[in-house]
């Protein structure tokens, strides 16, 4: 018997006033959504969207999260509470501006505040008017992988108002020297975020050096692995689509378990 299809709505070509270029917003709903209005749900936003519900989409064609099969099945079997998970495609040769938080002297950047504001002004209301949420930062995630784990750690670190978990995956530690490290470090008081933060560890040393590096800041920024920080080193895991997809349902499992249902 052929699974059911992940229940997906599109918002194509959604536009902003904060940064010009349109792009594509994909919605996964949990299954049993349509069965009853009464129920609202939390709200995990994702970057690079065409990445993680789509083959067809996927920056590599055919290396897609399969998230909407993977949170079906973890929803079916009842370790993952019902989310609604929205995935914000990226918008190609922007993405590297979008998704940095400061400026670097060669490759450019430093336009994720205003990302954050597409997000945040523009996108969460959309999302919240048209779907059952339950809007609150206990309740809202940020997350992606590679800059996209960059700009979730930095848009979550600056709005806790917002955001109260943020999902970090192979997280780009190197842009402008580090300039995370700093942010964690800076951050205080230290807000309630709960932190999925990992590495795979055919990334490279320089990258799980970062990594260990981020994790030793956010320790020494008062988190607590096991609490509200997730630190794994997946062995043999590669900067890919596939790699974070293998993991992906540990994610969302992790970033769900601090909702209640």
């Amino acid at each position: 018997m052929t699974a059911p299809v992940p229940a997906l709505r599109r918002h194509p070509r959604f536009a902003s006033t904060v940064l010009e270029p349109e792009r594509d917003v994909i919605v996964y709903l949990p299954p049993g959504y349509d069965a009853d209005d009464t129920v609202r749900y939390p709200v995990l936003y994702l970057h690079d969207g065409q990445n993680l519900f789509e083959p067809d989409t996927a920056h590599v064609a055919g290396q897609h999260w399969r998230l909407g099969e993977t949170a079906d099945a973890l929803i079916a079997e009842g370790v993952l509470a019902p989310l609604i998970m929205v995935g914000v495609a990226n918008t190609g040769t922007s993405r590297i501006h979008e998704y940095t938080p400061t400026s670097d002297a060669r490759l450019g950047g430093g336009r994720a505040d205003a990302y954050g504001r597409l997000l945040i002004d523009e996108l969460k209301p959309l999302i919240d008017a048209t779907y059952r949420t339950r809007p609150g930062p206990v309740d809202t995630g940020i997350g992606g992988s590679s800059l996209g784990g960059l700009v979730s750690l930095h848009l979550a670190l600056s709005r806790p108002d917002v955001f109260g978990m943020a999902a970090v995956m192979s997280p780009s530690v190197w842009w402008d020297r580090r300039v995370i490290l700093t942010t964690v470090r800076r951050t205080r008081p230290r807000p309630a975020l709960r932190l999925w933060v990992d590495m795979g560890t055919a990334e490279g040393h320089r990258a799980l050096d970062d990594a260990r590096l981020l994790k030793a800041a956010l320790v020494g920024a008062g988190w607590r692995v096991g609490v509200d920080l997730h630190y794994a080193e997946y062995e043999g895991g590669t900067h890919s689509e596939t790699a974070w997809a293998a993991r992906s349902g540990a994610m969302l499992q992790w970033m769900m378990a601090g909702v209640t249902r």
